[in-house]
């Protein structure tokens, strides 16, 4: 009877999960049908997963900006591939020295860096110090530094690691062994770490990847637009064309059936997506470890 009330309580969790794997996997499907479908038979039809009708318009669209929009493919990785290695160094040489129990006011930085969570100075005067003081606009830095390059949720996690999850006494042998702190750090701590630091480091580049206020803020120039920034722009040029067809006498356009909207939207969702997916699996088996930080082990 036990074997059999397992049984059924195994299938039950089977087909729990198969349900919620179905509602985070038919999004992603429906997203890219829809980018792939007709824009009259969806504004006929709505969305589906068989549309009647498959259309490229959208992709013929947008392909129309495929200079600019490789570019900002190129800019967006630069600043991803970047800001995250950059991120985690600090965080990473920030929350160690937090962990060491020997190191003196290590609380008060804690503190500090907790501080920073709960407050912060305020949109205009950081806008005018990364502008004024630090000059950092229409630059490649303006899109790494400002509120990504360093986030104190994620410096609290790596201490909270790095407390529980590396062995004092794997480092005190080290450091009889004749290993300096820097060696140690380098050779021991990070080797182990690799959960947290898979963990944090695809959070910070799915931050970075997705950020679009950063370059809505210091970036005028359209040579340094990121991806979701020229996304963004092409959207609101096909609105403001679309809206505005009939009094601008443009024949082609007069009737917007070739301003596809609603499918411009999916495609690019779809570009914007598509690389964190293809991405993801390569984080997948660290990422897993590094969310079970604290868990007791048997």
């Amino acid at each position: 009877m036990t074997n059999t009330k397992q049984k059924v309580f195994q299938a039950g969790l089977h087909v729990v999960f198969a349900a919620i794997v179905l509602m985070c996997l038919l999004p992603f499907v429906l997203l890219i049908t829809t980018s792939f479908s007709d824009e009259t038979t969806i504004l006929r039809e709505g969305y589906s997963f068989f549309p009647s009708k498959w259309s490229l318009e959208a992709y013929e669209f947008l392909w129309r900006d495929a200079e600019n929009i490789i570019r900002a493919y190129g800019i967006t990785i630069i600043v991803t591939l970047v800001g995250t290695f950059a991120g985690l160094s600090i965080s990473s040489l920030l929350s160690y020295p937090m962990a060491r129990k020997e190191m003196p006011m290590r609380k008060a930085l804690a503190f500090f860096v907790f501080f920073t969570l709960l407050f912060n100075g305020g949109l205009v005067p950081t806008y005018f110090i990364y502008t004024q003081v630090f000059e950092l606009k229409n630059t490649m830095l303006a899109l790494i530094i400002p509120g990504l390059l360093t986030n104190g949720f994620f410096v609290l996690i790596m201490r909270t690691f790095f407390l529980n999850s590396i062995p004092v006494p794997i480092i005190e042998s080290a450091s009889i062994d004749g290993a300096g702190e820097f060696k140690i750090f380098f050779k021991i701590v990070l080797p182990l770490s690799l959960p947290i630091l898979a963990t944090i480091g695809l959070m910070q580049t799915i931050g970075y990847w997705n950020d679009w206020f950063n370059g809505l803020i210091y970036i005028t120039e359209s040579r340094l637009f990121s991806l979701q920034n020229l996304l963004n722009r092409i959207l609101l040029n096909a609105q403001f064309i679309q809206s505005n067809a009939s009094s601008m006498n443009v024949t082609e356009i007069s009737s917007g059936a070739k301003i596809p909207m609603e499918t411009i939207r999916m495609a690019m969702a779809v570009i914007g997506v598509v690389p964190l997916l293809c991405a993801y699996p390569f984080f997948q088996k660290y990422f897993v470890k590094g969310l079970v930080i604290g868990a007791v082990k048997g």
